[in-house]
């Protein structure tokens, strides 16, 4: 069912039934809710005509990938919010659209996914102080919103810390590396989403509008300071990734640092026999040549100027 409503306020728990294309009749005191996910044009353009809905509104509900606002009309207030998940290797986002009018919720899902089912189920919790105002069934659904975003950050964060306790260990690989670069990305653009939806609870504390109550602000209030905290934690693990890549970054400098310096004192070990060496095979009368002993000289100071340069290098633990 890609459109269902649910009548809050009269004798009978809320539950879902499918939408017959008609106006929703309500109670006097409660309030419908409409609930959209993967509708097609058609269903939209329905639903427009039967609750008076703004196209501006519309339009946005129906967009690709649409920012985190609020417009008031005469009649109603559209809002868009992103919700978040964390996904395989990614942050998955959900836009949701949802019209606030007089003694009326309307959500917009544009596409199947955990969060609309985790929405559809959650209609039994708006059965208490939301039965006769639509606005705490908006603090409903962004509460489900926000509270998601904590597990983001979470799994952020402890995949850093862990790629960070493989660094000290041994050197990242590419893809490893590629995958922190990957992660700053992700936590950047959800600090955009976390702003965008810090102005839009902003708002809605402080908005003056006929289907908003002041008793209601509080809660708005109450997401706002979840966000801000959120916000906050975001802004640390900006930090942790980039300090991840700064570790990364020094650790590898490092460990080349030690390659070279043992590659140099190999070197520098090695040039004494090969320099000795190459002296006495040149056709001149040196040291020793034509004796019995000059053969066992040359490579007892090859072998004691060798040793005496691996203990130098050994001391400075350039070895």
């Amino acid at each position: 069912m890609s459109i269902v409503t649910a009548i809050h306020g009269d004798d009978r728990p809320p539950a879902w039934t499918p939408w017959d294309g008609a106006p929703v009749d309500v109670p006097d005191r409660g309030f419908a809710w409409i609930d959209v996910i993967d509708a097609k044009d058609e269903e939209i353009e329905a639903l427009q005509q039967v609750f008076g809905l703004h196209e501006l509104a519309v339009e946005d509900s129906m967009a690709d990938a649409p920012l985190a606002k609020v417009h008031l009309y005469a009649d109603h207030i559209f809002i868009a919010a992103k919700a978040a998940e964390v996904g395989e290797d990614a942050i998955d986002y959900t836009d949701v659209g949802i019209f606030l009018a007089d003694r009326r919720i309307i959500t917009v899902c544009r596409m199947k996914t955990g969060f609309g089912r985790r929405l559809r189920g959650r209609i039994g919790h708006t059965a208490g102080r939301s039965a006769r105002s639509p606005e705490y069934a908006v603090h409903q659904v962004l509460d489900l919103i926000v509270d998601a975003y904590f597990p983001v950050i979470q799994a952020i964060a402890e995949e850093v810390l862990e790629l960070e306790r493989r660094l000290l260990d041994r050197s990242l690989e590419a893809a490893e590396i590629a995958r922190i670069f990957q992660l700053r990305r992700e936590t950047v653009h959800f600090q955009h989403v976390l702003t965008r939806m810090t102005e839009v609870c902003n708002k809605l504390a402080n908005l003056d509008a006929d289907c908003l109550s002041n008793d209601s602000k509080p809660y708005f209030r109450d997401l706002l300071d979840n966000l801000i905290r959120i916000e906050a934690m975001s802004n640390g693990l900006i930090d942790v990734v980039r300090a991840a890549l700064e570790a990364s970054s020094l650790l590898e400098q490092q460990r080349q640092s030690d390659i070279t310096r043992k590659l140099a004192a190999w070197a520098g070990i090695l040039a004494v026999p090969t320099a000795i060496a190459g002296i006495y095979g040149m056709n001149f009368n040196l040291p020793g040549s034509g004796t019995s002993w000059g053969y066992g000289l040359v490579l007892g100071t090859m072998a004691s100027a060798s040793l005496l340069l691996f203990w130098r290098f050994r001391s400075l633990q350039w070895l």
